[in-house]
């Protein structure tokens, strides 16, 4: 597993002063175009959920789809977009949530899941962690049971972990 990681993350890009100056952005683009690195990333994000009984996979838009449908693929479970506002057909349930100016939004289907229905939530990347406490009450609101949740980077230095509902298990491949 370890050199998996690290294969994994040698096809991660760091572009120093992205968006702004004194940040370091983590390019997941070389990863994605590399067909054996995404594949033992998406074996990686899968390992901890094997026979957790996981029935719907949720991907958090819009990265997190590209990440989320492919594991909902190798864990046999369905896939659920969660969207940014007045991307899905009405009627939708969604959630707000707070940004570092302002607010957003996110959305599901009022029918994506069922009551009691076992997910699994999956981004890239958790920095904050306001996305994905958002995803995790959306859920919530589905009468859904979070499982737990799933991204490839987590930033440590934001303390994003510490926003998620305290019973929510977060796998990370890697931390910076």
């Amino acid at each position: 597993m370890e050199s998996n990681l690290r294969q994994i993350e040698a096809l991660i890009r760091a572009v120093p002063d992205f968006p702004q100056p004194g940040v370091v952005f983590r390019d997941i683009t070389p990863l994605l175009a590399d067909a054996g690195g995404f594949a033992r990333c998406i074996d990686a994000l899968a390992e901890p959920w094997q026979g957790s009984g996981v029935q719907a996979v949720c991907g958090i838009e819009s990265r997190g789809f590209i990440f989320g449908a492919a594991l909902a693929q190798k864990l046999h479970a369905g896939f659920v977009p969660l969207r940014k506002p007045n991307k899905l057909p009405p009627p939708v349930v969604s959630v707000d949530y707070a940004l570092e100016y302002g607010k957003d939004r996110l959305e599901a289907r009022n029918d994506a899941l069922r009551p009691g229905e076992r997910v699994l939530i999956v981004d890239d990347v958790l920095a904050t962690g306001g996305t994905l406490d958002a995803a995790c009450r959306l859920v919530e609101t589905l009468g859904a049971v979070r499982v737990g949740a799933s991204v490839v980077i987590e930033l440590e230095a934001l303390q994003g972990r510490h926003r998620l509902p305290g019973n929510t298990p977060l796998h990370a491949l890697l931390r910076y």
